[in-house]
């Protein structure tokens, strides 16, 4: 009989533990390369935000992606996704991360995590929670005593979920980023990234490779690089790669070639072109890269979705649309395009391809058109939007002071005397962020706009009530600006007068959408110009198979807003600005057995007055309209990505 001693080793818990125990990855500086259980190892990743893509659809894209000749997948942890009020942790359903983990595990893909606490990844933010800023003072991104408190409490909670992850461990892990893209904050700080080395040293152990990533020049590696945190480059397609990898050796004279970022198409912001980066020049500089022996990440191989609120901005003040394609191999809805099979097809040249199909695009199906009604005005339903009633105070008060986070705040005061044309309402300092929606009395005024529309003339009587209805547009992710406080965040003058006793009334829209709007009036006597709820719904139809399927709604006729289809808030809409006039529509979120919900908050102007009162679901996308509103002249961003936009 076995001594007890025999019968311990071929426990099931102890064979994983000693595969765990083989299992090694890390950097070979004599031979500039990684190793991966002790051989030569280079990779071709593609970044995927689970954030972005309903856990629904993450094991049909990762499967994509594997089908690609990808080793690896690159994901960011947003700490605002999961963290949304102080001590408030949200790791379920779409936020499960270690889900996500398991997933690409099973499907053989490694992951290079990106940890944060700041992302960028034109997400509101980059990342870090708006409640930082009940702090006003606070210097996010550096050795700031209560921001250094806030991360350690926050990486206290993620790294030992994400320790039995790493690749040593028995998971998918290889790598994990530290911070990202330092080099181009104002801060400079190096006591800070020595904190978050050793803050995530001490959890995570020191077997796993920690990295950096800055632009591939010396002026971002000067405050961007850390000894012992192993620097990497992200440039994008059409430059001279040896050039670029230059920047790297001059912080890491050995080791392995690494583009953390390689471009594949770019981001789009509201009111100008859609992006869209040349196929041919893509796999041409991915090919350049391979064969320099580089590892390369393609940022992104799945651009994904900003649903909801999570879309960040850039400056000088740009947001983001909803959609984030990002011209990228894999679409927004998670389709095959052109780009993806010359991808595959360079990547097959270096390395072999797996065996099997490639999964399918996912059908689409056009619903048709769909009647709405109005239910009525922000002003008529703001005991359900608002129901602890508003906040009062003097001079005007920032969300982060009300505890608004995200979404629509309205600020009300009553007119001081009789207001004729000559009554101008002025924001000072550019104060307001982002966007008021003015009326009196519920009579449309117009509309301020950070940096485009400051100042408005008012008409009305004295005692009339004026509100500011002001909307937070994203918050600005990249640079020295992320301190991005919303609301109205200066004093606003009449007539040359500081406006003063304010009530202001937080909206938690999605709670009063998710239980029902409803208005005893219908909303028949207010003007299509006010901010108004409209409502209706739509049966998928029966007898066809395979439905429901994944659509796009448009707007005809419609300004700007916001959708909810059965309580889930599907993101912003305003195809009077551009480029993005669609918006995806995944199955996971419609429903065969009941009829579909559909909620519009419409901000500027309907066409209901005087067109047809509907939204139409169609099966194909458009993200590149012409362009209507303001900001269309303003030159494009291009940050420091090495990417010639002029070109592409």
């Amino acid at each position: 009989m076995a001594d007890s001693a025999e019968i311990k080793s071929i426990h099931p818990s102890n064979i994983s533990l000693q595969v765990a125990s083989q299992r090694s990855f890390g950097i070979d500086y004599a031979n500039d390369r990684f190793l991966k259980d002790g051989k030569p190892f280079r990779y071709i990743s593609g970044s995927i935000h689970y954030s972005r893509v309903p856990q629904y659809y993450w094991k049909d894209r990762l499967l994509k992606m594997k089908m690609a000749g990808l080793d690896a997948i690159q994901t960011y942890v947003p700490w605002n996704f999961h963290e949304p009020e102080p001590g408030i942790y949200n790791f379920s359903g779409d936020r499960d991360l270690e889900q996500f983990l398991q997933l690409a595990e099973e499907i053989g893909l490694l992951v290079i995590l990106r940890a944060g606490p700041y992302i960028c990844g034109e997400w509101d933010m980059g990342g870090l929670p708006a409640w930082l800023l009940e702090k006003e003072s606070i210097v996010l991104r550096s050795s700031d005593p209560d921001y250094l408190a806030a991360v350690e409490r926050w990486m206290g909670v993620l790294l030992p979920k994400i320790k039995h992850h790493l690749y040593h461990n028995g998971g998918p892990i290889i790598m994990v980023q530290v911070e990202n893209e330092y080099g181009s904050y104002f801060a400079c700080d190096f006591d800070y990234l020595r904190c978050l080395q050793n803050l995530f040293r001490r959890h995570l152990g020191d077997e796993v490779v920690l990295f950096t990533t800055d632009g591939a020049g010396r002026s971002f590696l000067r405050c961007g690089a850390l000894q012992g945190l192993y620097a990497t480059v992200d440039f994008g397609p059409g430059g001279n790669v040896t050039a670029a990898f230059l920047s790297q050796r001059h912080s890491e004279p050995k080791g392995p070639l690494v583009n953390s970022e390689f471009y594949t198409g770019w981001l789009d912001h509201w009111g100008h072109q859609h992006v869209i980066v040349s196929t041919s020049l893509v796999a041409k500089s991915l090919s350049d890269i391979l064969a320099h022996g580089a590892n390369v990440n393609m940022y992104m191989f799945l651009g994904g979705t900003n649903f909801g609120y999570w879309n960040g901005a850039n400056m000088p003040y740009m947001a983001q649309p909803t959609s984030y394609d990002y011209d990228a191999p894999l679409s927004e809805a998670g389709d095959l395009t052109e780009k993806y099979f010359a991808i595959r097809e360079v990547i097959g040249m270096y390395k072999e391809l797996p065996k099997g199909p490639i999964p399918p695009s996912t059908p689409k199906f056009a619903y048709g058109e769909v009647a709405l009604e109005k239910v009525g005005t922000v002003r008529e339903l703001l005991n359900d939007l608002s129901p602890s009633g508003p906040v009062k105070s003097v001079y005007p008060l920032t969300f982060v002071q009300l505890k608004q986070y995200f979404g629509f705040v309205l600020y009300r005061t009553k007119l001081p005397r009789n207001c004729s044309e000559n009554s101008t309402l002025l924001a000072l300092f550019d104060g307001i962020h982002d966007r008021a929606y003015v009326s009196v009395n519920g009579v449309s005024q117009g509309v301020l706009s950070r940096r485009q529309v400051l100042k408005l003339n008012i008409t009305g009587n004295a005692g009339a009530y004026m509100d500011l209805l002001v909307e937070n547009m994203g918050r600005v992710n990249f640079g020295r600006y992320n301190n991005d406080f919303k609301g109205l965040v200066y004093n606003i003058t009449l007539g040359g007068e500081i406006v003063t006793d304010w009530e202001m009334y937080p909206l938690d829209i999605d709670r009063a959408v998710g239980r029902g709007l409803y208005n005893e009036t219908g909303g028949n006597g207010s003007s299509s110009e006010e901010p108004s709820f409209y409502t209706g719904s739509f049966s998928i139809p029966s007898g066809i198979p395979d439905l429901p399927q994944d659509t796009y709604v448009q707007f005809p006729g419609w300004t700007k807003g916001q959708i909810w289809i059965n309580g889930f808030n599907l993101g912003r809409y305003w195809p009077a600005c551009g480029p993005q006039v669609t918006l995806f529509v995944p199955s996971n979120v419609l429903v065969s057995s009941a009829p579909n919900n559909i909620t519009v908050l419409e901000l500027e102007g309907s066409p209901c007055g005087t067109q047809k009162c509907l939204i139409e679901f169609v099966d194909r996308p458009n993200l590149n309209a012409s362009l209507h509103c303001e900001s269309n002249s303003e030159k494009l961003f291009s940050r420091d990505s090495g990417l010639d936009l002029d070109s592409v």
